[in-house]
């Protein structure tokens, strides 16, 4: 897997910080300096934070789970949405719907709604209702779509978040932290990074900090994706050849056991040939 770029996060504005005056404490080892009252964000303990965060990402997608990326600031929400979709994971880019993690089963509930109107427009069941009853089951489906669309694929509980601003976030991260699911996050200097498991300090602002981020963290997943498929190739190939073996053995063995049958049947004809002869002469 390809290391990050010391040279490509300084040019993405990674390092940029927020005020000094809005500082969190405890973002302190990560600031490397103050510059005209902004501090300014250690690049070489981002760099070695980005690629822990991808190893792990990685192996959570190579065991077949999913991660959850979310982010819903105007600025970064297009690239958050563009990556995860390239590699198939859910994402939350609008409004966090509270209770999305602690009550899963409603935000499944609300899911099957959304497929369950689909499902009546497709079959023309809708085609008797008037206009106004029409507009508002369309104006429902769009507004599911827009805030639960993008993790209608989502049956179960996503094993990771990937948080951009975690400040911003804040509910998802609590609601993540209480169910025990790890937390990915993008950590500005104006953040608490107490409660994310994997922090990645940079500038959570701008969109080619995000961006480059994200590249790295995306290919990391898809690597781990294509690594399970390879993995589930070879087992079903072994498997064939197990089966294979299998039946080739089968027709010698059936032929193993046929000179056996016919050699215990051999001595009992023989035994039966003498007793014949002795009985010979007692008849005459």
């Amino acid at each position: 897997m390809a290391r990050t770029n010391f040279d490509s996060l300084l040019q993405a504005g990674c390092h940029f910080g927020h005020l000094k005056r809005k500082w969190n404490p405890a973002m302190a080892p990560y600031i490397y300096t103050e510059r005209n009252g902004i501090h300014i964000i250690d690049l070489h303990k981002t760099a070695a934070k980005i690629d822990e965060a991808a190893d792990a990402l990685k192996q959570i997608a190579k065991s077949g789970k999913k991660v959850l990326f979310v982010g819903t600031k105007k600025q970064t929400k297009e690239v958050i949405a563009e990556k995860a979709a390239s590699i198939n994971m859910p994402y939350v880019i609008e409004r966090w719907p509270g209770g999305m993690l602690t009550n899963f089963p409603t935000i499944r509930k609300a899911v099957k709604k959304m497929a369950n109107i689909d499902k009546l427009m497709n079959d023309g069941t809708f085609g008797n209702l008037s206009k106004r009853e029409l507009l508002q089951i369309t104006r429902q489906r769009a507004k599911l779509e827009k805030n639960l669309g993008s993790i209608a694929d989502l049956t179960r509980l996503p094993s990771a978040l990937f948080v951009v601003d975690v400040l911003k976030e804040q509910i998802a991260v609590k609601e993540a932290n209480r169910l025990g699911i790890p937390v990915f996050g993008i950590v500005d200097t104006n953040s608490d990074p107490k409660n994310i498991d994997f922090v990645i300090p940079a500038n959570d602002d701008a969109k080619d900090s995000v961006e480059i981020i994200l590249n790295t963290c995306c290919t990391a997943i898809a690597e781990g994706l294509e690594e399970r498929k390879a993995e589930k190739a070879d087992e079903k190939a072994a498997e064939a050849q197990d089966e294979a073996e299998v039946e080739e053995k089968a027709p010698k063995r059936a032929s193993a056991r046929k000179p056996k049958a016919e050699a215990a049947e051999a001595p009992a004809e023989e035994a039966a040939a003498p007793a014949a002869e002795e009985e010979a002469p007692a008849a005459e």
